[in-house]
Order: C-alpha cells, then sequence, then structure tokens
C-alpha cells in the first residue's frame, strides 16, 4: 500500500478477534510474525471447517508479507473470505488488522492466501460438499 492510500476494512464480521499479550513477543518487544499467521490459519480453520462440514487441514499459505508490526494490548481483528472450492480444497484469502488499545484507528497488517483440504475420519481427501 502506497502512502496516501486509504485502507478499507474487509466487509462482514472478523473470523476471530484477539489481544495481542506479552507472551507473544520476540525479544524486541514486538510480537512474532509466527503468532501473527496462527491466528490467521485458526481464522481460515475456521472457515473451512464450516465450509467442508468437517476435519480440514492447511496445505499451503502463499503471499505472506508483514506490512507493519502488531503490539503488545493490540486488538487484532483477523478477516477470512473464501475464494475458491475444489473438490477436495478450499482456498481462503485471510486479512490481519490491528487497533491499538487505546485508539480507534485501524491498520491492516498482513494478508495471505490458505489452502485447505477436507479430510474424512482417517485423515485422507475427501469431498468438500458431502451429499
Amino acid at each position: 500500500m502506497t502512502e496516501g492510500q486509504e485502507q478499507r476494512l474487509p466487509d462482514g464480521e472478523p473470523a476471530i478477534r484477539t489481544i495481542a499479550m506479552p507472551a507473544d513477543t520476540n525479544p524486541a518487544g514486538d510480537i512474532f510474525g509466527g503468532w501473527l499467521m496462527a491466528q490467521m490459519d485458526l481464522a481460515a480453520g475456521n472457515l473451512a471447517a464450516r465450509t467442508s462440514r468437517g476435519r480440514s487441514a492447511t496445505i499451503a499459505v502463499e503471499g505472506i508479507k508483514f506490512l507493519s508490526p502488531v503490539f503488545i494490548g493490540d486488538e487484532v481483528s483477523l478477516y477470512a473470505d473464501l475464494e475458491a472450492v475444489g473438490r477436495s480444497s478450499m482456498t481462503i484469502h485471510v486479512e490481519a488488522w490491528r487497533r491499538s488499545r487505546d485508539g480507534d484507528r485501524r491498520e491492516k497488517v498482513t494478508d495471505a492466501r490458505f489452502t485447505f483440504v477436507a479430510l474424512d475420519n482417517g485423515g485422507q481427501p475427501r469431498p468438500v460438499r458431502q451429499e
């Protein structure tokens, strides 16, 4: 995003909203990128489970780029959008936004595409839309 370009929140409600805590920081005091990625995976997994009506697993993450840091106390909102459904796979776009604990301004911190595969009870791929 270039300077001066306005950010627009995604439509709808967040899939997950959480608070960044001190235990989630690196030695410099910033929130770990891995913690943020895990939150994104949870948001995508929530949508994948509802879409497939069952178990699913992350098989790929594409295009994650951290745009700005997340700090202790920030509210982190994760928005998940189903982009595509294949026979056994789902592509889900997730955006992560931060809001400081004492402010109203929201800032996009990253986004990525997650690919999930629907699984049967034995852990094998199955059709997303069960009849």
